[in-house]
Parts: structure tokens; sequence; C-alpha cells
């Protein structure tokens, strides 16, 4: 038997606008969620950051919400944990991750209820190093997915492999890279991708297979993808009987083509299950203890090689990153000692509107869209600046409000204006906007 566990990862950042995430809820997530109403065997695994649950509820896309819980509440996907605003774990400090982990646990819990249950870890980006192990473990998960090139043996498909942090085992399961990118590009369809998974399987045992992609994918990056691809796969691969998918804009198959089409796809259902990937932990044997490889889902060999680990979002020959993650360094630092510092309760209120903006500015689509490859998007890397900025303001009147010491207060507004020089040369970069 060969299992596939396709996984689909819901976000849009905290400064997407009204318009925008209209349109991908329209082409995307109510199709999607469409799709699985069709299918009723049909499985998945389901990443949502908590941003995008809170958007969504806010601006009125509750039966979005409510699908996925309706979802998981018949067993037909599993929710995963992340980091709420979708930061890149391995770039900033650890108690960080902890607290992007708890905030997106309980912004999920309160919109999505007693069904967000998440037994693995997506992190965000698939960007993995091994300090994000004890993070995502303290919290409770079993199991984390990261890329393919992050696997340092042979490539497992009759086992799972583990991370062993502090005698405590984490499940680890690799993407098929090479798969998901054909899917999201487009460069495969239903019956091609049903093809390439029979041809995965070498021997006589059981196999798994993992895909993950955005779930925006389906009709929103590809229109009508949701059913070009994925209601074509589910309509052969799940049973006959269970299917009440309409075939669009399709003319009756002549008997014959029907017959060969039904023949053709219960050979495939009874060769291919669609699983969760948690179902995958009850199916196959544990592997070895392993390191995995810092990497993201964007990342090449030849990145890891040059130790550029994370090339779209720190890319150490991007002067933009560098700037950019110089100004997170200094606004991160200014909030700790303000929430630290806070000791009235104008000092304190500060400091709370310092900590939720940070919580916000961590966002990593500022340093997608600062990559040059190909992305560049000066409002998105300005909508980022000002989040750390805010950050920053909100930290430094928390100490000038609290009872530290004048030597103290101006350490701290030394820092200020650090950021601020760091704040002007990438508006000056922007301005130019160099090519």
């Amino acid at each position: 038997m060969i299992y596939w566990a396709p996984l689909f990862h819901f976000y849009q950042p905290p400064t997407q606008t009204p318009g925008i995430l209209m349109k991908v809820a329209n082409e995307s997530y109510r199709p999607v969620l469409e799709v699985f109403d069709e299918f009723p065997r049909a499985r998945a695994t389901f990443n949502i950051n908590g941003v995008l649950s809170e958007m969504l509820g806010l601006y009125g896309y509750g039966d979005v919400l409510s699908g996925m819980r309706k979802l998981a509440e018949r067993g037909q996907i599993e929710f995963t944990g992340s980091g709420k605003y979708h930061p890149i774990l391995p770039l900033i400090p650890e108690d960080e991750m902890a607290r992007q982990i708890m905030l997106n646990q309980t912004a999920n819990r309160e919109y999505l209820g007693e069904a967000y249950q998440p037994r693995g870890f997506f992190p965000p980006e698939m960007c993995y190093s091994k300090d994000i192990a004890g993070p995502v473990s303290a919290a409770h998960h079993e199991w984390i997915i990261v890329s393919g090139i992050a696997c340092p043996v042979d490539w497992p498909m009759d086992v799972i492999h583990r991370i062993d942090y502090a005698g405590r085992p984490l499940a680890v399961f690799f993407r098929d890279d090479i798969l998901s990118n054909k899917i999201s590009f487009k460069d495969v369809d239903g019956k091609g991708f049903i093809q390439h998974l029979k041809q995965l399987r070498q021997g006589e045992g059981d196999i798994y297979v993992i895909t993950a992609m955005d779930a925006e994918t389906f009709g929103h990056h590809i229109q009508h993808w949701d059913r070009l691809f994925l209601s074509q796969v589910y309509e052969t691969l799940v049973p006959a009987e269970d299917s009440r998918a309409v075939m669009l804009e399709q003319k009756p198959l002549a008997e014959q083509h029907r017959k060969l089409f039904e023949y053709e796809r219960s050979q495939d259902a009874d060769e291919i299950r669609i699983v969760t990937i948690s179902q995958l932990l009850e199916l196959f044997p544990a592997g070895q203890k392993i390191n995995p490889r810092p990497s993201s889902w964007s990342t090449s060999a030849g990145d890891i090689e040059a130790e550029n680990y994370y090339p779209l979002w720190q890319d150490r020959n991007n002067q933009v990153h560098r700037m950019q993650w110089e100004h997170l360094d200094l606004t991160i630092k200014a909030v700790h000692k303000a929430v630290e510092v806070g000791d009235n309760p104008d000092s304190l209120e500060y400091a709370g509107l310092a900590r939720n903006a940070l919580d916000c500015a961590l966002h990593s689509c500022q340093f997608w869209w600062a990559s040059r490859k190909p992305m560049w998007n000066i409002n998105m890397i300005d909508k980022g600046l000002v989040q750390q900025r805010e950050a920053l303001l909100n930290s430094v009147k928390a100490v000038s409000l609290s009872g530290y010491s004048q030597e103290q207060k101006r350490e701290i507004n030394y820092s200020a204006m650090a950021a601020r020089h760091v704040f002007d040369r990438i508006t000056d970069y922007l301005f130019m906007d160099q090519v």
C-alpha cells in the first residue's frame, strides 16, 4: 500500500489588506473546503496560522473557520501547531519562539474550538534548525515536518526517524519537495501525480509520501486548481460510492470510457490510501535518531553547502536583509527591556503595546519581499519596518516612565537612535529602489 499524506498551509500576513483576504477566501479557501465536503473519505493535514484565524473571524469569514472545524470534528482533517504570526523561528530568540507557539495555540483554540488538537508542528516556511526542537517539543507536539532537503540520511519511506531533544523523542517527517513543487507549479496533472506515486514504490512493502504546499495554490495562485487537480485526484483515489463530485463543464463519457475510468479508479484506490500525517505514526515503525539539516522549503543543496540556510529571509548577500534583521534585533532587545522594567500602570501600558506590536512585527513576509529572488515589494518591506518601529517607540516610552535610573534610560535611548539610523538607511534604499 502507498500512503499519501497531503498537508495544506493556510496563511496570510498581519499586514494583508481586506480586499486581498476576500479574494483569497473566495478563490481558494472556500473552494478547497467544498472539495473536502464532496469527498467524505478524503484526508489531509491543515496548518492555519493563528493570525489568519483571527482575520477570518474578524472580517466575516466565519464560514471558512466553521468549515474547517466541521472537517476536523468528523475526522477528515487534523490541525498542526505553528507560530502565530508566521515568524522564521530559527532566526528569533528561543523565548520568542515559545511565545509564538503559545499565541498560535491560543488563537486557534479560540476560533476553532476543541476541534483544534494539534499533534504535529509546521514551522513557518519549513525553516528548521536544531534550536527549534526544544520549544516545539516543550509544547507537547509529537512530530514536526521539514523540507526534504533537510534529510541527512537515506530517504525514509517505510520508517519514521526522530529527533531526540532532552530525552523526548520528536518524530520528524520530510516533505517530498520534488512532487510538492510539481503540484505547486502546475507541472503535473492528477493522473500524472498518481502515476508518480506508484513509481516511488520499489519493493513489496508499504511506503508513505508527504506533499505540502500553500493552500492558496488551489484556486488563488493557480486558477481552478482545486478542481483541475485536487478534485481529480480525490475522485480517483476515494471509493466511488463516496464521491459526490460533479464534473463541471464536461460532456458525459461514452459508456466504454466510463467503465475504463471506473476500473482504473478502482485499481488506484486499492493501491493508494490518503491519510493524515499523524496516522502515519500508527502505520510505520520508528527509525533512527537524526539531526536534520538547517533549511527551509526554498533552500537548495548549494545554499546548505554555503551555509546560507534561509535565502529568502536572511540571505547573507542581501543588504536589505542584513539591515532588517539589525533593526529587528535592536527592537527585540528594547521590548524585552520594557517588559522587564515596567513598574507602574503607565509604564506597563506602553510595555504591553510594545509587546503586542513585536509579536506582529516578527512575520516573515517583510523579509520574503526583500529577497529579490525575484520577490521585491517596497510597501511590504515598509509595512514590516513600521510595525517594528511601533514596538520600539512604545518600548522607549515604557522605559522612560519606569523607575529606571537616568543612566539606564539613556542606554535604551542610544539603542533607539541606532535603530532610527538603520530605519533611515533602509528607507533611503527603498526610495532609491535599487535593482
